[in-house]
């Protein structure tokens, strides 16, 4: 199958599941737990009791456990939105590389590495 072929009516992009409809629902709960924690009260209030605050969400069993392992992957298997993620992945102490390195199977400086040759590619380009 070649990236970009719908299957099902869906577009299909090889190595990753699209961030549609479904997946939105299907992750709903973490999402919005992780929107809560643009004010400190709410990142407070999970550091001092994450199960308590993963219920008062509804997380559903399994993305409870992705958040217990502190496993990206699996929250976003879960249906997390990476751009939601990244706010509890700071609570996690993970940056933005980070999650790019865990999203590509990447180790931290080889992600690193394949965005600076990204830039030299691109500024060759533009010259």
């Amino acid at each position: 199958m070649n990236a970009g072929q719908a299957v099902s009516g869906k577009r299909q992009i090889f190595g990753t599941e699209p961030f549609d409809g479904d997946l939105a629902m299907r992750g709903y709960a973490l999402n919005a737990m992780c929107y809560s924690f643009n004010t400190k009260d709410n990142r407070d209030a999970f550091a001092a009791d994450e199960e308590g605050y993963m219920a008062k969400f509804e997380l559903t069993d399994e993305q409870k456990a992705a958040v217990r392992n502190r496993d990206v992957l699996a929250m976003l298997d879960a249906g997390g939105n990476v751009y939601y993620l990244a706010k509890l992945a700071g609570i996690l102490g993970l940056n933005v590389q980070d999650l790019g390195a865990l999203q590509t199977g990447m180790t931290l400086d080889a992600f690193k590495a394949a965005l600076l040759s990204h830039g030299e590619t691109t500024r060759r380009a533009a010259a």
